[in-house]
């Protein structure tokens, strides 16, 4: 009689495995047990899902002796192992009820419904275990047989009479327990295929983002804004099947490639606070629905999105968005994509700015080259010193020893960073030169705070001092005086090169950072690129003046 019921039962587990291999290739399906946070949503339709496969169960069932000998608990308990105790308390439930409601007042229709409902829980609350343990099947064997076990006891409990039930169990018991045991060992097996598969489009999606970052290396190399954005984003909509790649800064969208792209226009600020979320968070966020989005645009096709913080070094600079038209679509494996290239774009971010300032540190010794030490400087200061062999012999040596030091300080290579008082020693070969020239018309103060520690990029503050005597002191007559000031205020060194002179138009102050006049040396605007690039854009020059009163350039060099 055992051999006969585990040959039917074995067969009607049969029909429950043909309909997980079936669902195995359901996107639908795949996609709820593949992803790494269910939500609540998810939970319920999964819980409807195995749920249903517990009913077919219980309807492929074989009566017997005033029960069924069913597969009914497959269902149920691998809902409890993918989906945690929700789903396995819903999904017990719902079969459980089914079986329940079928045959209210039968001899086990309180204690298969019972027990259906209890093995869904006791699941649910294996599926820590379930999802550590590097042995799934060999578990989903065990803990189901365990849990037909508890369904026997169950009924030996509940039904009435107890001789029935206990004749009952003698023929299903072992049947049930076996059948079952190995019916929920191989629907693991087959879900768990359902995750390899996954892994390897992950392989897949791996070899893509280094493809992918092959091809945009070129573009954020010239670093993050709306040309390189652009390029990079239709490189990534092309290459995958993305509906829609967005980049932004912390303010604005730099670029936005694919459905949306009508509103989420280039330049404009952001319009979604899931954005802003991430940006303050330093965390990526997934968004299953529209309204998680929250776009302000009424018609907008974007329902779900992966949103990424881009980096550089620890400060978050934008953001990477990859955006789908179907709710709840955003697979693990786009979200490891997305992680991916998030990464490897931060990175070629934080190589752009080492070249750049590479670049400006170049730039800025040609033109120290160029303009600085151009010509009428050095026949200026050789001028200067010829008149003084004469009259101030001692005087004319002092300055040949200043002309030969300025003249090493700019010849200087690959130093990226020079103690502050080697640059002040830098400025004062300048300035005893220009004195000397300029006599009287020119006064300079030092206020340098003793036991300064601070490092900071070479060829910085001499650009301010010179334009503070060009275009500020020597702009009057009587001349002026010029102040170089040194602090600590906290959170850095602070450095100010003060005038007294003709100061700057207000119609030209606020543009003044945006300009590059090879007669103004290496420049203002070269030394705020500089800063910023290194530091960051809150670490720019500061400028501050007012018309024939005089000019005050600041700047802030952290301290790391």
């Amino acid at each position: 009689m055992l051999i006969i019921v585990l040959k039917n039962l074995a067969s009607r587990v049969g029909i429950i495995l043909g309909l997980a291999l079936l669902l195995s290739k359901v996107g639908l399906f795949r996609k709820l047990v593949s992803k790494r946070n269910i939500n609540n949503k998810d939970k319920i339709f999964l819980s409807l899902i195995f749920g249903v496969i517990g009913i077919v169960g219980t309807y492929t069932g074989i009566p017997l002796q005033g029960a069924i000998v069913n597969s009914r608990v497959i269902g149920v308990f691998v809902g409890g192992l993918l989906g945690g105790p929700l789903v396995g308390l819903l999904s017990g439930l719902i079969a459980g009820g089914h079986r329940f409601l079928i045959d209210i007042g039968g001899f086990t229709a309180i204690a298969c419904g019972l027990s259906t409902f209890t093995e869904g829980i006791m699941a649910g609350l294996l599926r820590k275990r379930f999802e550590k343990t590097t042995y799934k099947i060999s578990f989903a064997l065990i803990t189901g047989a365990l849990a037909e076990v508890l369904q026997m006891i169950i009924i030996l409990l509940v039904a009435k009479p107890f001789s029935a039930a206990l004749e009952l169990v003698k023929v299903i018991g072992i049947p049930m327990i076996v059948a079952n045991g190995i019916g929920i060992a191989v629907f693991v097996a087959i879900t768990d295929t359902i995750f390899k598969e996954i892994e390897n489009e992950a392989v897949y999606q791996a070899q893509l983002a280094l493809k992918i970052a092959d091809r945009t290396l070129a573009h954020f190399r010239k670093g993050f804004n709306e040309e390189t954005a652009r390029d990079t984003a239709n490189i990534i909509k092309i290459m995958t099947n993305i509906e829609a790649v967005s980049f932004t800064d912390t303010e604005k969208i730099l670029a936005h490639v694919g459905i949306g792209e009508d509103h989420h226009l280039p330049g404009s600020p952001i319009k979604t606070n899931l954005t802003r979320e991430a940006l303050q968070s330093k965390k990526y966020i997934v968004a299953n629905t529209r309204e998680e989005i929250s776009c302000d645009f009424q018609d907008c096709p974007l329902k779900s999105a992966i949103i990424v913080p881009i980096k550089e070094m620890d400060k978050v600079v934008g953001t990477l968005k990859l955006y789908k038209s179907k709710e709840n679509s955003i697979t693990k494996v786009e979200i490891e994509l997305a992680l991916g290239l998030a990464q490897i774009f931060s990175t070629q971010i934080e190589l752009s700015k080492i070249d750049y300032q590479r670049e400006l540190l170049a730039r800025s010794e040609l033109k120290a080259l160029q303009a600085q030490i151009n010509p009428h400087f050095l026949f200026n200061a050789i001028n200067t010193i010829v008149s003084l062999t004469r009259t101030k012999p001692d005087e004319a040596r002092k300055l040949l020893v200043h002309l030969g030091n300025y003249f090493r300080k700019n010849f200087e290579q690959n130093i990226d960073e020079v103690d502050l008082f080697k640059e002040i020693e830098h400025i004062n070969s300048y300035l005893a030169i220009e004195k000397a020239r300029f006599g009287d018309k020119l006064e300079v103060e030092y206020h340098i705070e003793e036991n300064i520690d601070c490092k900071l990029p070479p060829l910085i503050l001499q650009p301010l001092v010179e334009n503070a005597i060009k275009h500020g002191v020597l702009g009057k007559l009587e001349g002026g005086k010029i102040e170089i000031i040194a602090r600590e205020n906290g959170i850095g060194t602070e450095l100010i090169v003060r005038d007294n002179g003709v100061g700057i138009p207000r119609d030209k102050l606020n543009s003044l950072l945006g300009k590059r006049d090879a007669k103004e040396g290496i420049g203002l605007k070269n030394v705020n690129e500089r800063l910023v690039n290194k530091y960051g854009s809150e670490y720019g020059l500061r400028i501050e003046s007012e018309f024939n009163k005089g000019t005050t350039v600041s700047m802030v060099i952290p301290k790391y």
